[in-house]
């Protein structure tokens, strides 16, 4: 009897042994497809699987939020408002840095994000400043060491456009772990370097933000001043962005859009308030592979709250005088 006893328990493990492996093998692979973006087809193939956080990050930005979340998500998915959670903080009076070491481990593990986690970002899909809100949580994640991240392409928007679709309505609350965060300092950028960067050089300076602002004729509520950091080249998030399709344009239109940049060295992605700057860093770094791309996070908000910082302008009085008048900002 204890003979048969153990050669049933044997015959159970095997069979759930070779369960587990033809599941395995049937299942879309998650570790080994670390791809920056992902289709809904891909998403939906893997929807529930162990390790897989789905991570909605609308807010007011995109028009929506907790409450567009609430009423319709991807099933399974967990909310985290760009604006209002925690992705970006005031210190010293300068708004929209990255948050401290310890306040971005809090913020990832009350997500149920560790560091083995394989994370899909969901944006609205509406528009070029919503996709930014999705490249700087990528960028963030990245920057406190997470390996498996993607952004969703063409977000909300693109998942909904089949109605096929399964919605999932009301909150989903994640279960929080402890996230240990291993910061890659090769992401960030203070002013500091920056500034030697302007005066001496040794990688270009990427301004992100629509030519308006780069040639001084309109400044952000952050920015103290008009104008960009001296040396930069300007190169529009917007224009690597397709609004008809509300996605970002193939890799060979990325790669020509870039063009005007130097096709080898280190590169520097700023813009009013570290914002648009995700879009450009994501797709010189992450599309395109370009090696040595850097996020500063303070921009021109805190690059213009030092009065002593240079800046480059072709504002002039005649600007001025709009402005005074009610005709400009």
């Amino acid at each position: 009897m204890a003979s048969l006893a153990r050669l049933l328990n044997r015959g159970l493990r095997l069979a759930a042994g070779a369960a587990a492996l033809a599941f395995a093998l049937a299942a879309p692979a998650l570790a080994t497809d670390a791809r920056p973006l992902v289709s809904v087809e891909w998403l939906k193939d893997r929807l529930g699987q162990p390790g897989l956080v789905v991570l909605d990050v609308r807010s007011a930005i995109d028009g929506g939020g907790a409450e567009a979340y609430a009423r319709g998500h991807i099933p399974g998915a967990v909310h985290s408002d760009y604006d209002k959670a925690g992705w970006r903080v005031t210190r010293k009076g300068v708004p929209f840095l990255v948050p401290t070491t310890a306040e971005l481990e809090t913020l990832v593990g009350e997500l149920g994000i560790d560091e083995e986690t394989r994370v899909v970002i969901v944006p609205a899909g509406v528009h070029a400043t919503d996709f930014g809100s999705a490249a700087r949580v990528y960028w963030t994640l990245k920057y406190v060491g997470l390996a498996q991240v993607s952004i969703l392409d063409g977000g909300f928007a693109a998942w909904t456009a089949d109605a096929a679709n399964p919605v999932e309505a009301g909150v989903r609350h994640p279960s929080p772990t402890i996230f240990t965060a291993r910061i890659d300092g090769r992401l960030l950028i203070d002013g500091g370097k920056v500034a030697a960067i302007a005066r001496s050089g040794g990688a270009t300076l990427m301004d992100a933000r629509p030519a308006a602002f780069f040639a001084g004729k309109i400044k952000a509520p952050a920015a103290k001043a008009y104008g960009h950091i001296p040396g930069a080249f300007n190169l529009d998030s917007a224009s690597f962005y397709d609004a008809k399709t509300n996605r970002l344009r193939p890799p060979a239109e990325l790669a020509a859009r870039a063009t005007g940049l130097p096709s080898s060295g280190p590169l520097v992605s700023y813009c009013n308030t570290g914002h648009w700057a995700a879009t450009n860093w994501f797709v010189l770094s992450e599309i395109l592979g370009r090696r040595q791309v850097t996020l500063y996070d303070g921009s021109m908000a805190e690059w213009t709250a030092d009065t002593t910082r240079p800046i480059e302008s072709a504002r002039t009085k005649w600007d001025d005088l709009k402005k005074a008048l009610g005709f400009g900002t």
